[in-house]
């Protein structure tokens, strides 16, 4: 018996799967960072047969952008490779917007490249009564800008956001994300805007028809954006813990947020992701072994080493905390081993 949401592949992934939905930061790069081993495991997977077409919420960034900062980690890309929130967005907004109307872009050149490539008049100002206002991350977003947005919505136009991430991964830590700016506007105007970007799951579809995707594989960091909207779209969805959740985090999700995959990195590509086996209380993934004593979780793992808990830990602690959860029991944050943080 396997744990829900959990799933069984019995050979590498990279087999099993013919194209890779991935993430760039915090699965590919953080900030200016290549994550280790990244590079490589994706050059593996490819002479293996797995493609790859990458999504990004980060709509600041043109394509061929992303695309050249992919190049500088070592994973050769090309603008048709990329698919951005920014290109979601404007999907969303088309079926509400006509096109040739005016649009007050709040973001960077990607969003407004997107904009304007689709067929809409760019505005500067709120004074130039807008139909629709668009809101992406951009590192060089300034008060005055939120202000315009502000003003335009509250004279009527129609409110829209790439994404609602709340942060962003960089090699210093975290960093206010899109969702955290467009709260400023929400609690100024009382509008809530229509999001696009994960976890919609047009942007995974959007990457999956680019792709041509028959058995597409989403690859994240995220348990809100990557893991939601790939369950959202109805894909297998492999979460890897070199961005901003912990296995910790996995571990107290809620069903909608559950991978169906896990493991600490891409090199998992390469491996069987083998689901855990309930045996009585406990719940064994080869050698590792978990279990929940009363509202603790405790784990076995024989074959860890400097590197950290192995995958199959990581596996069984999900499945014995999500058994639990799904029969009322709460498991105490504070009880998670702290190699799981």
């Amino acid at each position: 018996m396997t744990a829900r949401y959990l799933v069984d592949v019995p050979g590498p992934l990279r087999r099993h799967f013919d194209v890779a939905l991935t993430d760039l930061d915090g699965v590919l790069f953080r900030g200016n960072r290549p994550v280790a081993d990244a590079a490589d495991a994706v050059a593996e997977a490819r002479r293996d047969g797995l493609r790859f077409v990458f999504i990004t919420n980060n709509a600041s960034r043109p394509p061929q952008v992303a695309a050249a900062k992919l190049g500088s980690v070592r994973i050769p890309a090309e603008r048709e490779d990329i698919v951005t929130a920014a290109e979601a967005g404007v999907r969303l907004m088309a079926r509400d917007v006509k096109p040739g109307s005016r649009v007050l872009v709040v973001g960077g050149n990607g969003l407004t490249e997107a904009v304007a490539k689709a067929g809409f008049k760019l505005a500067t100002a709120a004074l130039e009564r807008p139909a629709a206002v668009i809101q992406g991350w951009s590192p060089t977003l300034a008060w005055r800008d939120l202000e315009e947005a502000c003003y335009a919505i509250e004279a009527g136009a129609a409110y829209y956001a790439t994404n609602l991430d709340k942060s962003i991964p960089t090699e210093f830590g975290f960093a206010p994300g899109n969702g955290a700016l467009v709260q400023a506007v929400v609690v100024t105007t009382g509008v809530r805007p229509k999001a696009s970007g994960k976890p919609d799951p047009l942007i995974f579809r959007l990457a999956a028809e680019r792709g041509q995707a028959v058995n597409p594989l989403v690859i994240g960091d995220r348990l809100d954006t990557d893991v939601a909207g790939a369950n959202n779209a109805g894909y297998a969805g492999l979460l890897v813990l070199t961005g901003v959740a912990t296995a910790a985090d996995a571990f107290v999700a809620r069903p909608a947020e559950r991978p169906g995959l896990i493991a600490r990195d891409l090199k998992a590509l390469a491996e069987p992701h083998r689901a855990p086996v309930r045996r009585g209380d406990r719940w064994d993934c080869g050698r590792a072994r978990a279990w929940v004593d009363g509202n603790r979780l405790v784990v076995e793992d024989p074959d860890a080493g400097p590197a950290g808990p192995t995958n199959e830990v990581v596996r069984a602690a999900a499945a014995a905390a999500w058994a639990a959860a799904d029969q009322g029991v709460i498991i105490e944050r504070d009880s998670i081993p702290p190699q799981f943080s």
